[in-house]
């Protein structure tokens, strides 16, 4: 760790330092020597954004701990208290309301730019496993700090959520109890959950962020083309197609950093509930155990897995669904085997795969937040099929299939799903149950069928040796 004598800084206070830390070599090794590829384009600035907002929430967090409290009969009135008393108060809080609603925003960007351009696959799998880790945690942080209003919709919700561990075989009512703290959702939830907010789930996410941060410079970024930078380099081991982080793309990313500021404060001071997504307007009424809400639906970036969990009538296997949609993200390495990483040369169906994808989960989002009827239950069993369905169609794309594999892997998915549907016919809505069949097996069949007869759409472009403009 003593890096290159050379390098480091003389003189003053930071060569004082610099002889005493590695500070030099530090950013050496992650800005300004760091050779990232030439050609990022507006996809790449989700990732510093994320860095960003999550320093946006640890200060105005710090600020809110100061005078919330964490008290079951005075946290709604402490919030009410920051709101209108606090000098800036109101700032700081819609500050942190909104950014966590657009942390979600610019990581689920970032997760789509991994799938886009293959980022998740080899030797960038450890890179995805830090950033779903990442993912997973900062939903139980969102969900912790949903609870600490102790608002209508913040006591439901959680009541909601924690009773879905009750549903585990043998342990679940003893879990539930151990995670309330109590035998009801009371002062006990709310400090706990207050301590797993504040301290406990931050320091984690800060760790997974800084080895994701480590093992991304391990390998090196990844590039719209998917073309590795590191195999060409010149006679000073300088990737020919690499130009430094800093000060480059720190430049490049100031101006994402402007244009983000604008449009979250522009949020934050014109539409901070944001109709009711990013706060509930039954969360503005102090939480009342003897008054349920007509609709207890979660914070909208939960919402799509939310559904999954709805469209399953038994609950443990809503909640094994629900972790199962979750999970299998881990996998997708392995799963896509394709060596191909970039869309752009990707063929037909899989660009069609992923379009149908993102449909998919933004569908499911929306159908989370209605109520329950008949058709909103059908469209979201189907949409939550047509989501698992995207894994396995990113692993039948992964190579030519023969046309006897395509026909017999289509009849049998078809088989699978239109059997449950067989057990569960009602001839009141045999109409609504076919059209609805239709939305997967269309999607299967225009994936899958299609391709083995024009070949063309099932087909990888080459792939450039070099990056490209």
């Amino acid at each position: 760790m003593a890096g290159n004598t050379a390098d480091k800084i003389q003189g003053g206070v930071l060569g004082w330092v610099d002889a005493r830390f590695p500070l030099s070599q530090l950013w050496n090794e992650h800005l300004a020597q760091y050779y990232a590829p030439k050609n990022f384009n507006f996809w790449y600035y989700f990732g510093s954004l994320a860095l960003l907002v999550l320093v946006i929430q640890i200060v105005t967090g710090i600020f809110l701990t100061m005078f919330f409290k964490p008290d079951a009969e005075l946290a709604f009135a402490s919030v009410e208290y920051i709101m209108r008393d606090v000098e800036w108060g109101w700032l700081i809080r819609y500050m942190h309301s909104t950014g966590a609603s657009f942390f979600f925003v610019v990581v689920y960007l970032h997760m789509f730019r991994a799938l886009l351009y293959g980022s998740y696959k080899k030797p960038r799998e450890l890179i995805w496993i830090f950033g779903v880790l990442i993912y997973i945690v900062l939903m139980a942080e969102a969900f912790a700090g949903y609870l600490l209003p102790w608002g209508q919709m913040s006591y439901w919700g959680a009541q909601v959520i924690v009773n879905l561990f009750a549903t585990i075989p043998y342990i679940g009512p003893e879990l539930v109890t151990w995670i309330r703290g109590d035998f009801l959702l009371s002062d006990a939830t709310l400090t706990r959950f207050f301590a797993l907010h504040v301290i406990a789930l931050p320091l984690v996410l800060l760790l997974l962020i800084v080895a994701h941060i480590i093992a991304l410079h391990e390998v090196g970024s990844n590039n719209p083309d998917g073309v590795e930078i590191k195999a060409n380099k010149d006679e000073n081991g300088i990737p020919r197609d690499g130009i430094r982080f800093h000060p480059y793309y720190t430049v490049k990313d100031l101006v994402g950093v402007g244009v983000f500021l604008i449009a979250f404060f522009a949020v934050v001071f014109f539409a901070p509930e944001m109709g009711g997504l990013f706060l509930k307007p039954a969360n503005m009424i102090p939480a009342d155990p003897l008054v349920t809400p007509d609709l207890i639906p979660p914070v909208w970036y939960f919402t799509s897995f939310y559904s999954i969990l709805r469209a399953v009538p038994d609950p443990f296997l809503g909640v094994v669904a629900m972790g199962a949609a979750v999970t299998i993200l881990f996998f997708v390495p392995w799963i896509d085997q394709n060596p191909v990483k970039s869309i752009r040369y990707r063929s037909v169906a899989h660009k069609l795969n992923l379009t149908v994808f993102v449909v998919t989960f933004v569908v499911l989002g929306y159908l989370g937040l209605q109520q329950v009827t008949t058709l909103y239950g059908e469209l979201t069993l189907r949409f939550g099929v047509m989501y698992f369905l995207f894994f396995w169609l990113l692993w039948f794309h992964s190579r030519e299939r023969s046309v006897v594999f395509s026909l017999a892997s289509f009849v049998v998915l078809v088989g699978i799903y239109s059997l449950y549907d067989y057990t569960r016919f009602d001839p009141a809505n045999a109409q609504l149950l076919f059209t609805a069949w239709l939305l997967p097996t269309a999607y299967l069949f225009v994936t899958m069928v299609v391709p083995v007869f024009a070949r063309n759409l099932g087909v990888d472009r080459p792939v450039p040796e070099r990056v490209t403009a």
